[in-house]
């Protein structure tokens, strides 16, 4: 993209005498205060009056204060092209470095648009390409904090190398150390396919946009009009797209955010993610540390299997303060994902929704579950699944668009997984649904059901216009009440197949319990979990169905 050149800082008003080492840390003092406004205080005005944050103070925002080193803030571009030569800020707009979050080490860069636009030249994505190694060696999350015009169109095709540099280091750290994307204003070209790349992106509202190629091409070269915000805004990217993981209210919720997510996260693949001490903690049985909020959730389902009810209600009362962080919430809302604690301990949530499409699977959110899946089995965090289910989406639409290769993305995602698998069956289980949330036959190590659990291969009503489909016909034939005599072999069929105990029979539910006591028994299995061992078969890496 077209960067505008920006004038340099102004130098200092008296020059220190380089000749004594109190001129040397004069000089030293001016050039980082230079550093600090590489384009002078107008540009940090203009910022501002905006009202966002510069890529300094978002650095400030987000770490722990005083924690920050900054790395290469001195490091200017070597370009001579296009009359760079005379214009050359200091960081050549992207700061660089290290901190803490919550007493944690993390690396982080931060994009600057006040210098050439935010655009990428060799010098700003070597800085990038640093601290990533950084952060790649040293086993810390990474951050990012982006906005920018794309490539340095005057440096040339090194602006493409360097991108390249910094895409590949992005697929060398994923499901080794923790990648979270903050977009904080418009990102366009190149800057957008490294934060697609990481583990998190996190948008904010009216002010973020992302797009391969802006309004303007578009209009170029298909003749459609479409806005920024249409185009690459934060909901845009959340509910159509997908890329987006949150969509904040201002920088400062963004940033919140991102530290409230890296609480449930360990630094890397090989730690555990910070554990709390847990509040109404199991001591001795069950049965004897039910709370109040355990007790309610035995008159949560409805009599009627065709009543909705709100699955966060289920959530919300077996987490450990009821604090649940979701991930995606806007997009593909018939399921829910996020992290939240059990015991002290950190695990992500995959759950079904009956207010949506009565908690049916399709496209999306068999992807969105996938992905969430697969981010919790790379960095260890247990995965608990409450399914309620009746089976996936019909219609030409999801059949034409994938749901067959789509779909089986989550069929991967749990049969691959190490990590801890814990199953609750609220409700309904039907069909292939049933063994794609987290069945035994998937792998995973603890299955429950409710009393209200429905496992079947179909419900009641489809069921019986299969397997008594004859004696039907007869009955309509012989001049007989043919929809007293369908209800009555749907309560048969019921009776006899669509309830928990069947499978609990065949060991495919290890246990059916009250729903009372389904936090206990997480916490327990949790417990033995811990100490999961896995023995996997020698191969380079699978073939996700992509």
């Amino acid at each position: 993209m077209t960067t505008v050149q920006e004038p340099s800082a102004p130098e200092a008003a008296s020059t220190p005498d380089i000749h004594t080492t109190a001129g040397k840390l004069a000089d030293l003092r001016n050039r980082q205060a230079q550093a600090k406004v590489p384009v002078g205080e107008a540009a940090v005005e203009k910022v501002h009056a905006k009202g966002k944050l510069t890529a300094r103070e978002r650095i400030q925002a987000l770490l722990d204060e005083g924690s920050f080193v900054e790395l290469d803030a001195l490091a200017r571009h070597r370009s001579t092209n296009f009359g760079l030569a005379d214009n050359r800020p200091l960081g050549d707009g992207v700061v660089t470095g290290y901190g803490t979050i919550d007493g944690r080490d993390v690396c982080v860069f931060s994009q600057d648009a006040t210098v050439f636009g935010g655009s990428l030249g060799e010098v700003y994505g070597e800085k990038i390409v640093k601290v990533m190694d950084l952060a790649i060696r040293t086993g810390r999350p990474l951050i990012g904090i982006n906005e920018g015009a794309g490539a340095r169109i005057q440096e040339g095709v090194v602006s493409l190398g360097l991108y390249g540099e910094i895409f590949h280091r992005n697929v060398q750290a994923s499901g080794v150390i923790p990648q979270i994307s903050l977009i904080m204003g418009p990102a366009a070209g190149g800057h957008v396919y490294s934060p697609a790349l990481t583990d998190f992106v996190v948008m904010v509202d009216q002010t973020s946009q992302m797009f391969v190629t802006g309004p303007d091409v578009i209009k170029t070269v298909t003749g459609e009009d479409v806005t920024m915000e249409d185009l690459g805004g934060a909901h845009t990217h959340m509910v159509k797209s997908g890329v987006a993981h949150y969509v904040a209210d201002g920088e400062q919720d963004a940033l919140d955010y991102v530290k409230d997510l890296l609480s449930y996260l360990p630094s890397n693949n090989q730690a555990a993610a910070p554990r709390l001490a847990p509040t109404d903690p199991i001591v001795g049985s069950i049965e004897d540390s039910l709370t109040a909020e355990d007790i309610e959730l035995d008159t949560l389902i409805p009599d009627s299997p065709n009543q909705p009810y709100d699955m966060h209600e289920v959530i919300r009362r077996l987490l450990d303060d009821d604090e649940f962080l979701e991930v995606q919430a806007e997009r593909a809302k018939n399921i829910i994902v996020g992290f939240g604690r059990v015991d002290g301990r950190s695990v992500g949530i995959v759950a079904n929704q009956p207010t949506q499409f009565a908690g049916c699977l399709d496209i999306d959110a068999s992807e969105k579950a996938a992905r969430f899946v697969r981010t919790c089995d790379a960095f260890n965090v247990p995965i608990i699944t409450l399914v309620d289910v009746p089976g996936f989406l019909p219609g030409t639409e999801q059949e034409y668009n994938g749901i067959i290769r789509r779909g089986a993305k989550l069929l991967y995602a749990y049969g691959e997984a190490t990590v801890g698998k814990i199953t609750v069956i609220t409700r309904k289980a039907y069909g292939g649904a049933y063994d794609v949330m987290g069945s035994k036959h998937m792998g995973a190590d603890v299955n429950l059901a409710w009393p209200t659990a429905q496992i079947a291969v179909m419900g009641a009503s489809g069921a019986v216009g299969f397997v008594y489909r004859k004696r039907l016909l007869e009955a309509a034939k012989n001049g007989e009440d043919v929809d007293a005599l369908r209800l009555e072999l749907q309560n048969e069929y019921e009776d006899t197949l669509v309830n928990p105990y069947v499978a609990a029979e065949r060991g495919y539910v290890d246990a059916v319990i009250p729903p009372s006591h389904t936090r206990g028994q997480i916490v327990s299995a949790l417990r033995l979990l811990e100490r999961k061992m896995v023995s996997l078969p020698p191969k380079k890496h699978g073939n996700i169905p992509l």
